[in-house]
């Protein structure tokens, strides 16, 4: 009876005893820390389109704004009193067309007795046409001065962030001018990578951040052909990307290349007295071997460590 027992606890744990792993090396990414920049995809300038004093602005650093919202007022008192010279021509000339029609009325009546020639007739609604027509003019050269002063508006060209606002109110401004400098288009991370690392980047590599002590992962889109001063410029969208502060460094890793190693499951990791140990079959017998251990990596949804001295290609692993 105790055999038959025996027997039957045996064939019960059979299923739980360990596996082996034979090693062999294996291809692992190597990363390289560097920092990050947080950069908007377009920097617009929100331009002054008249010169004069900046009487009125909306907006401060940090603002969110839209594309055609006013953020500022740009006022020129020259332009009001162009304005006023111009309405004053204008009833100057309304009045020479006024007496100009009354002169061609009478000399119809005139003619129609026979007291004057058509040829004054003629001359007479020559006169009237000349007063419509610098009455014509005059408005339009109004309506350009007008268009002017409405262009005192400083309007947002996109949506997106305020990011500096170099003037001040009251401040005297040229046409062409920037009132603010707006961050459109979304954020991004723009990398520096020194250029030994250049040959290895390839667009999509998937890139690993951290920032505000969580991990995340973001896409390399774009590697820049020119080098500056030694450095790569990369750039790398990620899609939850924390851009309250613009031009902030963050921690990432780039993949620069492959090496071979050995790695071996974490389970298969045994810790005595501070030393790492790793259980190897050798001819049928179990032998516990000192190890030193590098980094961890992840394939399949496991963990493994990489095994930098104590094994060889080929050695068998006894893993849980």
């Amino acid at each position: 009876m105790r055999a038959l027992i025996l027997a039957a606890l045996v064939g019960a744990s059979w299923p739980a005893m360990a596996g082996t792993l034979t090693l062999k090396p294996t291809a692992i990414t190597e990363w390289k820390a560097v920092y990050g920049r947080v950069a908007a995809h377009d920097l617009v300038p929100a331009r002054a389109r008249i010169g004069g004093t900046l009487v009125e602005l909306k907006v401060a650093a940090g603002d969110l704004v839209t594309a055609g919202e006013k953020i500022g007022l740009v006022r020129d008192d020259k332009l009001v009193f162009q304005i006023a010279a111009l309405n004053a021509q204008l009833r100057s000339l309304q009045a020479q067309l006024d007496r100009a029609e009354i002169e061609l009325k009478r000399g119809q009546t005139l003619v129609d007795k026979g007291v004057v020639t058509s040829q004054r007739l003629d001359q007479l609604q020559t006169d009237v046409e000349v007063a419509r027509n610098q009455i014509g003019a005059v408005e339009a050269e109004r309506e350009v001065v007008v268009q002017q002063q409405s262009e005192g508006e400083v309007l947002a060209p996109a949506d997106g962030r305020v990011l500096t606002v170099p003037l001040t109110r009251d401040a005297v401004i040229m046409p062409g001018e920037p009132v603010a400098n707006i961050g459109s288009g979304g954020f991004f991370l723009r990398l520096s990578i020194p250029e030994r690392h250049g040959q290895m980047l390839k667009e999509g590599a998937s890139i690993r951040i951290t920032s505000g002590g969580s991990e995340s992962t973001g896409k390399l889109v774009k590697i820049y052909p020119q080098i500056e001063n030694g450095r790569v410029i990369a750039d790398v969208e990620v899609v939850e990307l924390d851009s309250d502060f613009v031009d902030a460094r963050i921690l990432v890793e780039v993949p620069v290349g492959e090496r071979e190693a050995l790695i071996v499951p974490e389970g298969a990791l045994s810790i005595r007295s501070g030393i790492d140990f790793v259980t190897v079959s050798e001819a049928g017998a179990e032998v516990q071997r000192a190890v030193v251990l590098g980094e961890a990596v992840e394939r399949d949804g496991a963990t493994f460590v990489e095994v930098l001295t104590g094994l060889s290609a080929g050695d068998v692993v006894v893993t849980p």
